[in-house]
């Protein structure tokens, strides 16, 4: 079921509460801090990303809800130095703070600005969410679909309770936070994959947005030790030169050379139907760019099974096959706690024993049922890559 961008706001209302980020002003105004834009929001106004509103004084966050919830391979956020052939149990909400023509996941992401967009949220609790989870043999736990950031208290809810079963928290974000979202967010999650969209700021302010609160995110991840993986849609025309892949490439591997850089595919979507979809070749080039660049771990994706052995994990010791991907499938593992079977070398990343040949293609949409509402949600939105 699809609700109007005119009454959606006022359904998200009722799955609301009161924001954790947030500073209260003497004219009653709030200051919201979960995302980088850092709005200033007056009583009976909307932040950005509309869906932080003030009443009456008191700065609200959505809370209590889904639009969307499936069991995914891990490797689909896309996380590939965490748990390999790992399920993630994936819920999202609605909204963002951003406005990317090309969103491809614009049924939910922009919901409040798109009258064709929009799924009515369900309610749902923290425990539901947890419980389908181990239900499903998930081993993480991942807020995506929306702008997770947006919605971090209910993301945190929903992490205490994944925490104390013992599952590991994930969020796929376009990493346009604050240092005290980040320090909300710290004690619970340990995998963050970050859009890093473009590398012009004049690109970003037309997404809705700003460069340099992306990048200080990804030097906070990795300097917090919260485990990163970068992706950049390649877009022809767009973001896709030599020049603009190899200043992407060169500021990851001067956070990190561990960092793994995931260059995908863009497909027509949206807003944007114009340039072509991203070839082969595109993404083997941004491959050979990133390599260059010095980044030990570089992956082209979307194209899975046309692009080589660039989606698999090497040994940068000895050049070893660890993790043979193809897609989302693990077709084997070697790695044995983090580390190259044949030379030692350790291998960045967030690791457990996998026996080999994992293959695990199967998307699953659980029901997510709450004790108030036993039709609760089950309506999943796609991943974003």
């Amino acid at each position: 079921m699809r609700a109007s961008a005119d009454t959606l706001g006022d359904v998200l209302r009722e799955h609301s509460r009161e924001s954790e980020l947030h500073d209260t002003l003497a004219d009653g105004s709030s200051r919201c801090y979960a995302c980088g834009h850092e709005c200033l929001v007056k009583p009976g106004r909307f932040g950005v990303c509309r869906v932080r509103y003030n009443e009456g004084g008191t700065l609200y966050a959505p809370f209590g809800y889904v639009a969307g919830v499936q069991c995914d391979p891990i490797e689909k956020k896309p996380f590939f130095h965490a748990y390999p052939g790992a399920r993630a149990l994936s819920f999202g909400m609605l909204g963002c703070d951003f406005h990317c023509g090309y969103c491809q996941n614009w049924v939910t992401s922009q919901a409040l600005r798109d009258p064709a967009a929009g799924i009515a949220p369900q309610q749902t609790s923290a425990d539901a969410i947890v419980a389908a989870a181990l239900r499903l043999g998930a081993e993480v736990v991942t807020s995506t679909y929306n702008e997770p950031l947006i919605t971090s208290e209910w993301a945190v809810a929903v992490f205490r309770e994944a925490v104390e079963q013992g599952l590991t928290c994930s969020f796929v974000s376009n990493g346009n936070a604050t240092p005290r979202v980040l320090d909300y967010l710290e004690p619970y999650v340990r995998l963050y994959k970050v859009d890093l969209k473009t590398f012009q700021d004049k690109q970003y302010r037309k997404l809705g947005g700003r460069l340099e609160p992306v990048l200080d995110t990804i030097r906070a991840l990795v300097a917090r030790g919260i485990w990163t993986e970068i992706v950049t849609l390649t877009v022809p025309g767009y973001n896709d030169s030599d020049e603009e892949l190899r200043d992407i490439a060169e500021f990851v591997a001067s956070v990190s050379a561990d960092i793994p850089w995931h260059v995908t595919a863009f497909h027509k979507d949206y807003k944007m139907t114009d340039p072509a979809n991203t070839d082969v070749g595109t993404l083997l080039r941004a491959w050979e760019i990133g390599k260059r660049a010095g980044l030990r771990y570089v992956y082209a994706g979307n194209l899975p099974g046309s692009v080589g052995d660039t989606e698999s994990t090497f040994c940068p010791g000895c050049d070893g096959k660890l993790v043979d991907r193809r897609g989302f499938q693990i077709l084997s593992d070697r790695m044995r706690q983090g580390e190259c079977p044949d030379c030692g070398t350790r291998i960045a990343g967030v690791w457990r024993e996998v026996a080999n040949a994992v293959e695990r293609t199967d998307t699953v949409q659980p029901p997510v049922k709450s004790n108030s509402t036993p039709s609760a949600a089950s309506r999943s939105s796609r991943s974003s890559l």
